[in-house]
């Protein structure tokens, strides 16, 4: 890197971040559809974060024809050379026409963003680095897939969804239950929507339980391992391989469970859960009113109350339950049913609302940045999930009730909790 280029990239980290991530827009790449480009020509995807999710997107990418994954960027060195060599391998028996670039492999995302063929960047790093590589990448014209939850606290979700609006990105958020899944929570959805267990009155959601503070002893940083570009611009804790494992890894990191980098599995399963609830209820631009935690330290029970006087508990049994006046529906990854069990066996007439479908997300979203429509689950939806999940987070720390403006995404006469709704950034990233 030249001493030039490390200067524009730290003035751009200062006016994208300061005073809420706002400063100039780097120059975006073509957009698809525009005059020149064809609808035939691959799109040019960069991966930011190659762990068990970022590395699952590459192999899943990698089977769509018109896609070419042309760059690669992990913190860990073993991780980004293994998915090079993975693409490289999987490139050279490909049997369409047409040159292949290579795949380079980056350690900084910043790197990868000034490049300006790549079209669109999947990030599948952990919750904390979500808010600032989806702005940066909105900011440089690239196309974003984002994992859930959308970021690591509200009012980060707020500044993604105004950067992807002003440069105009086409965003899925990883909220594949919407999408997948045999169709199961689609249906569900559209059930509840249409009445058909009566006017709504409890929905219950069974995910794991609340963030917890980082306690972890300190370990020998690993030969190529960037462990101050993995803390990024959160709060800085030793180095422990149970936050980031070695090498090339197959298990799901716990850095889910530490307040400092995740959300609990209340965030974790919950952006999935929770969405599915927000969806079904009409709620995708919107929110609860208040919420009210558990007694002494329970772990489980926090209730959300809607201005409609729905009211969701996060607890039950795995999945989703909605409790209507006239039976019950319960969907799950695995399962759908219903009391009466005939409510899930009603076909979805005509003149009943129907929600969007889609039954690939990954596809969605290349279809869409093709046709530069609205994905199944964009920005905003992805804000709102993801703010569920944070509410639940912020009422099991302050255990008292809380009021909760969806509007204005304030809490009311409550200035402890709106501290809450954003986070410091350490330095060099907040400016």
């Amino acid at each position: 890197m030249t001493r030039k280029t490390s200067i524009a990239r730290r003035r751009f980290v200062r006016a994208a971040l300061g005073a809420g991530f706002c400063g100039p827009a780097l120059l975006s790449s073509l957009a698809w559809g525009a005059p020149g480009r064809s609808a035939n020509e691959r799109i040019n995807l960069g991966f930011i974060g190659v762990g068990v999710m970022g590395r699952g997107h590459v192999h899943r990418f990698a089977n769509y024809p018109d896609v070419q994954i042309v760059a690669i960027c992990d913190v860990v060195a073993e991780r980004r050379q293994d998915a090079v060599k993975f693409v490289e391998e999987r490139n050279a028996k490909r049997k369409d026409k047409g040159a292949v670039p290579r795949c380079k492999e980056y350690k900084d995302f910043r790197a990868l963003l000034d490049r300006k063929d790549i079209d669109a960047v999947v990030i599948a790093t952990p919750d904390h680095w979500h808010a600032l590589a989806c702005v940066f990448a909105a900011r440089a014209g690239k196309d974003i897939y984002c994992e859930k939850p959308l970021t690591h606290a509200i009012a980060q979700g707020r500044r993604v969804v105004d950067a992807v609006r002003e440069h105009k990105i086409i965003f899925q958020a990883g909220s594949q239950q919407r999408s997948e899944f045999g169709g199961k929570f689609h249906y569900a959805a559209e059930l509840v929507r249409n009445g058909r267990i009566g006017k709504i009155k409890t929905v219950r959601i069974g995910v794991g339980g609340p963030a917890v503070p980082c306690d972890l002893p300190e370990q020998p940083i690993p030969p190529g391992t960037d462990w101050d570009m993995w803390v990024g611009p959160a709060v800085f804790r030793p180095y422990n391989e149970i936050l980031c494992p070695k090498g090339v890894h197959t298990h799901f990191p716990a850095w889910r469970s530490y307040r400092e980098y995740g959300g609990g599995g209340l965030a974790d399963m919950g952006a999935h859960h929770f969405d599915i609830a927000q969806w079904a209820l009409g709620m995708d631009e919107s929110g609860p009113v208040k919420i009210d935690p558990p007694p002494g330290q329970e772990t489980t029970g926090l209730k959300y109350t809607y201005a409609n006087g729905i009211v969701m508990f996060h607890g039950g049994p795995s999945g989703c339950t909605f409790e209507g006046t006239e039976g019950t529906i319960y969907v799950d990854r695995d399962r759908l049913e219903s009391k009466p069990v005939d409510i899930v066996k009603q076909p979805i007439r005509t003149k009943d609302v129907h929600l969007y479908r889609a039954t690939d997300h990954h596809k969605n979203w290349l279809e869409c940045i093709r046709s530069r429509k609205q994905p199944i689950c964009p920005a905003e939806v992805g804000q709102r999930s993801a703010t569920i999940c944070h509410l639940g987070n912020i009422g099991y720390r302050l255990r008292r009730s809380l009021r909760w403006n969806p509007l204005e995404e304030r809490f009311i006469d409550d200035a402890e909790a709106n501290k809450l709704v954003d986070e410091e950034l350490r330095t060099p990233w907040k400016g």
